[in-house]
């Protein structure tokens, strides 16, 4: 599970062999949610809404990045 990035304590993941829909994980203290790559939506879990916003505003400015990594992951 490469971490692809750290901001602070929030930590953004993506699995191999994971399941549809393509979407990271993002990890910050007890909390965890999966967030699609094609919507930035979270699909499943939670997190306090600061940490969202910083890994949204991140994912946005590195959406190109999230679905290479995806792709190489989960061809």
């Amino acid at each position: 599970m490469p971490t692809i990035v750290t901001i602070g304590k929030i930590k953004i993941q993506i699995y191999a062999d994971d399941h549809n829909p393509p979407h990271f994980h993002v990890l910050s203290g007890d909390d965890e949610a999966l967030v699609s790559i094609q919507d930035l939506q979270i699909f499943r879990g939670r997190l306090r809404r600061r940490d969202f916003d910083t890994a949204i505003e991140w994912a946005r400015a590195h959406r190109e990045e999230l679905e290479h990594e995806w792709n190489r992951l989960n061809a």
